[in-house]
C-alpha cells in the first residue's frame, strides 16, 4: 500500500544554505511538499524528514553543507527522522562521490530535480526508488503557478528572474552546478509579482546569477529594461531593487529607466572583482578596468546619490603587489556604499586551479585584512555624511539590537547583506513605510527617528 502522506501526518524540516537565489529553491521545495500534503516543523527533533537545500559555489560553502547534514542525521539516531535529503548544489556539483562519503543520506537531488522532490519523496517512502542519486541538467524555470513559500517575511520577496550563467569565469563553479543562462518570459515574472503584490509584499528583489543579462538569450527584445517597465506599472510595491548585475550587462537605457523611476532603488549590486587588467584576463572576467571605471562614472554622473555594492576578490593567482596596490587605489578612488571581500581559494574543476603563481595565504590574508579596513572606514564616513537626512524606512519590527525601539532598512540597503536603520523611539508595524530622519552613522548600520 501507497503510503498517503497528507493521511500520515508527515513533518518535514526544511535547512537553507546559500544566497537568495537558493532561498527561492527552498522556497519552491516547500511549497511543492505543502501542496502534496506534508506539513512543516521548525524543530528537526520532531521531523519525520530532514531536508538540507545545499549551497557548493566556493569550499566554505560545502564545509558548511557538510557539518549542517551531519549534525542533522543525528536526528535520525536521537530524534523521529526517517529520512535525510540533501538538495541543491552540493549534489549537483559532487554527484555520485557524496553517496560514499555520506551514507547517512537517503535521497540527493541536483539543482535540475528539485521541482520534483515530491514524487521523488513518495518513490522513497515506497522503497521503488530507482538510485539515491537524482542529479538531471538543470533546465527547470519558475513559473507565476509553481507553488512558493516565502522564507522572507511577509513585506518583502526575492524573484529570479533567470537561471544559470553565460559567463565562464576562470574561478566559478556555478556553470557547472546551475547550467546555461535561461530568462524565464517576461509575462511570468510579470504575474509572479502581481501575485506577490496581492500577498502583500512591498519590497521586491530581482535576483539571477547575472541578472541584466535577463532576456538577451530569449531573442524578443524581452530585456531587463522592459521587465522594470512592466513591474513598475503594478500597484502597491514600493521598491523594486536590482542585485547581481554584471558590469558587462548594465546598458545606458538601464541607468536611465532607474535614474527617473522612483520605484526603482538607486541601488545596484555590481561585483567588480578587480581592477587590473591583468588579473581580470585571468580571471577570464572579459573587460578591461577602463571599462568598469567609466561605468562608475557614468552610474554616478546620472545619479550622484547612486548606491553601489560590489564584491573584490583578493590573492588571485598571479595577484602582485602592483595589482593589489592598484585595487586598493580603485577603492579609495570610486568609495562604495559597501562591498564584500573574497579571499581567492583553488575549487576543484575550475580552470583557475592550474594558475600560477599561488598567492601565500599570509599575503592573502594581509590583503583581504587591508580592503575590510578601508571598507570599513568609506562605510563610516558614508553613513556619518546620511546625518540629518530624511528617508523612507521599511520596518522590520522590533529592533534586534538592545537600546533601539525597531529597526528597518532604507531603499539604499538591501536585505541580508547590507546594514539596518535602528530607531530609538516610536512604534510602527512590521512591514509599514515610515519617514525617518538620520541622527548617527555607524560603521554598517544608521541609526534614526521616525518624523
Amino acid at each position: 500500500m501507497e503510503l498517503n502522506p497528507a493521511r500520515a501526518n508527515l513533518s518535514v524540516y526544511l535547512k537553507s544554505l546559500g544566497c537568495a537565489k537558493n532561498l527561492v529553491d527552498s522556497e519552491v521545495i516547500q511549497g511543492t511538499l505543502m501542496h502534496a500534503g506534508y506539513a512543516f516543523t521548525p524543530l528537526p527533533e520532531l521531523a519525520d524528514i530532514i531536508i538540507v537545500n545545499t549551497c557548493a559555489f566556493i569550499e566554505d560553502a560545502v564545509r558548511e553543507a557538510l557539518d549542517a547534514i551531519l549534525s542533522l542525521a543525528e536526528h535520525k539516531r536521537t530524534g523521529s527522522c526517517r529520512h535525510l535529503i540533501v538538495c541543491g548544489c552540493l549534489p549537483q556539483r559532487y554527484k555520485e562521490s557524496l553517496a560514499a562519503e555520506l551514507p547517512e543520506v537517503d535521497l540527493f537531488i541536483g539543482t535540475g530535480a528539485f521541482q520534483h522532490i515530491a514524487r521523488l519523496l513518495k518513490n522513497l517512502q515506497t522503497g521503488s526508488a530507482r538510485s539515491k542519486i537524482c542529479v538531471d541538467r538543470p533546465t527547470f524555470l519558475l513559473t507565476a503557478k509553481t507553488p512558493r513559500i516565502l522564507g522572507t517575511p511577509s513585506y518583502t520577496a526575492y524573484v529570479k528572474i533567470a537561471e544559470g550563467c553565460a559567463h565562464r569565469c576562470t574561478y566559478c563553479t556555478i556553470p557547472a552546478i546551475r547550467g546555461p543562462y535561461n530568462s524565464r518570459p517576461l509575462r511570468s515574472v510579470v504575474q509572479e509579482v502581481k501575485n506577490l503584490a496581492t500577498m502583500g509584499v512591498k519590497e521586491i528583489n530581482l535576483i539571477a546569477q547575472d541578472t541584466t543579462r535577463y532576456g538577451i538569450d530569449r531573442g524578443d527584445r524581452a530585456d531587463l529594461v522592459r521587465l522594470l517597465k512592466e513591474l513598475v506599472r503594478i500597484p502597491n510595491i514600493e521598491w523594486f531593487r536590482v542585485l547581481y548585475c554584471h558590469p558587462l550587462t548594465i546598458t545606458s537605457e538601464l541607468i536611465s529607466l532607474i535614474a527617473r523611476e522612483h520605484k526603482i532603488c538607486r541601488y545596484l549590486d555590481i561585483p567588480v572583482q578587480h581592477i587590473s587588467d591583468s588579473v581580470l584576463k585571468r580571471m577570464g572576467r572579459k573587460m578591461t578596468g577602463q571599462h568598469i571605471r567609466r561605468l562608475v562614472q557614468q552610474l554616478r554622473e546620472s545619479m550622484p546619490d547612486m548606491v553601489l555594492r560590489t564584491t573584490v576578490m583578493v590573492g588571485f593567482p598571479g595577484e602582485t603587489e602592483r595589482d593589489f596596490s592598484e585595487l586598493l587605489a580603485f577603492m579609495k578612488e570610486v568609495q562604495f556604499d559597501h562591498a564584500g571581500v573574497f579571499r581567492y581559494r583553488d575549487e576543484e574543476g575550475t580552470v583557475a586551479v592550474k594558475l600560477q603563481p599561488k598567492v601565500a595565504e599570509r599575503i592573502k590574508e594581509e590583503r583581504y585584512q587591508t580592503i575590510m579596513k578601508l571598507q570599513a572606514s568609506i562605510s563610516l564616513q558614508k553613513n556619518r555624511r546620511r546625518v540629518g537626512q530624511k528617508v523612507s524606512v521599511l520596518v522590520e519590527g522590533p529592533a534586534r539590537k538592545r537600546g533601539f525601539a525597531l529597526q528597518g532598512r532604507t531603499s539604499f540597503q538591501a536585505p541580508e547583506v547590507d546594514g539596518v536603520m535602528y530607531m530609538e523611539r516610536g512604534s510602527a508595524t512590521a512591514g509599514s513605510m515610515v519617514m525617518a530622519q538620520i541622527t548617527r552613522g555607524l560603521t554598517y548600520d544608521l541609526v534614526g527617528e521616525i518624523v
